[in-house]
């Protein structure tokens, strides 16, 4: 693990040196509406990208427990064309576009244009158990977002063509995957909450909901979902896994990294996604070992472990693997999905 993480991060810095136009300390952010006819609504899309200097100061992804992340709003962007990736986030707390600024700036500031759909109803005041389990809408959301962004008049003339991949973390990688080409078996996620041994903080929401996952139609969420336009797929600690059909892996044509946040053996059996590396034709697996899956969301503030005492949030947001910080974790993470995408968005044809 450790010599495969060297190695991406030698090849992006050598990549990096062959790309100067593309890079650059100024990340700029702007939000710009996708239409989506299946939702029947405008999705709200957050956009980082490489920008010139300027634009408004903002702290994206700050709260009372998690430390922010800087970009300018409204900055200009730099000029050039710019391979895009779609960022799908998780569901629940900090389950956001702006909570993953700590990865989707530094891959902007390395000369991507980096798109996040806000998945309705899976995160914020609006959240809902119901809309949250239809996963299918999910990568909807990314295609619609593709669609939109070629056609926007700020971005539209930046984005190379054809240089398109998928970025998710958590139920975002259960999108990536499923935009890759992975279907998901309707009988085994109307199950998945039959009892807690899956995914227990999930399952016991929904049930508190008042959501029966038998009494809905979830039927489409077995039909094929994949967006011929996606090149590259990477999938970190994807959630649920356990819902696809095993069968659909092999019908996945183009590269799909996934990484697990974890001990082999002890990641939860909903994340371990190490059987599906395997029946990918062109797949890589790698694990992080001290990290945990809430080494996914930001790094938290002092004391933002006694307000998640205080608020009974139930999950040990602030808990790692118990070795690194978060941050050095992160900055793995950023090392091992800039190299990904930088080798398979920015180099060839």
């Amino acid at each position: 693990m450790k010599s495969w993480t060297t190695l991406c991060t030698i090849l992006v810095s050598i990549m990096l040196m062959q790309h100067p136009a593309n890079a650059g300390d100024d990340v700029g952010v702007r939000h710009f509406p996708a239409p989506s006819g299946e939702r029947g609504i405008d999705l709200d899309v957050t956009v980082w990208y490489p920008a010139q200097p300027g634009g408004e100061p903002v702290n994206l992804g700050d709260s009372k427990l998690f430390v922010g992340t800087s970009a300018m709003r409204e900055a200009r962007i730099s000029g050039g064309k710019f391979p895009l990736i779609l960022l799908s986030h998780g569901a629940g707390l900090a389950g956001n576009p702006p909570a993953l600024s700590w990865i989707a700036t530094p891959l902007a500031r390395q000369g991507f244009v980096v798109a996040a759909p806000t998945h309705p109803g899976n995160t914020g005041p609006n959240k809902s158990a119901a809309e949250t389990m239809k996963l299918w809408l999910r990568p909807a959301d990314l295609t619609a977002t593709l669609d939109a962004i070629g056609k926007d008049a700020f971005f539209g003339d930046h984005l190379e063509q054809g240089k398109v991949g998928v970025l998710g973390l958590s139920m975002g990688g259960n999108t990536a995957l499923a935009i890759a080409g992975a279907r998901v078996d309707p009988k085994l996620l109307v199950a998945y909450c039959d009892t807690d041994r899956l995914n227990a903080s999930l399952c016991q929401w929904i049930r508190q909901s008042g959501v029966d996952l038998h009494a809905m139609d979830l039927q489409p969420a077995g039909r094929d979902n994949s967006d011929q336009r996606i090149r590259f797929a990477m999938a970190i600690d994807p959630a649920p896994v356990d819902v696809f059909d095993i069968k659909s892996f092999a019908g996945i044509e183009i590269p799909v990294a996934i990484v697990n946040l974890g001990q082999p053996g002890k990641i939860p059996a909903t994340a371990d996604a190490s059987g599906i590396a395997k029946a990918i034709a062109k797949a890589s697996y790698a694990t992080i070992e001290d990290a945990s899956h809430y080494s996914m969301f930001g790094a938290c503030k002092p004391g933002a472990v006694d307000i998640i005492a205080s608020e009974e949030i139930g999950d040990p947001l602030c808990n790692d693997g118990g070795g690194r910080s978060r941050g050095e974790i992160h900055a793995q993470l950023i090392d091992m999905a800039a190299a990904a995408f930088t080798r398979a968005l920015k180099t060839g044809p």
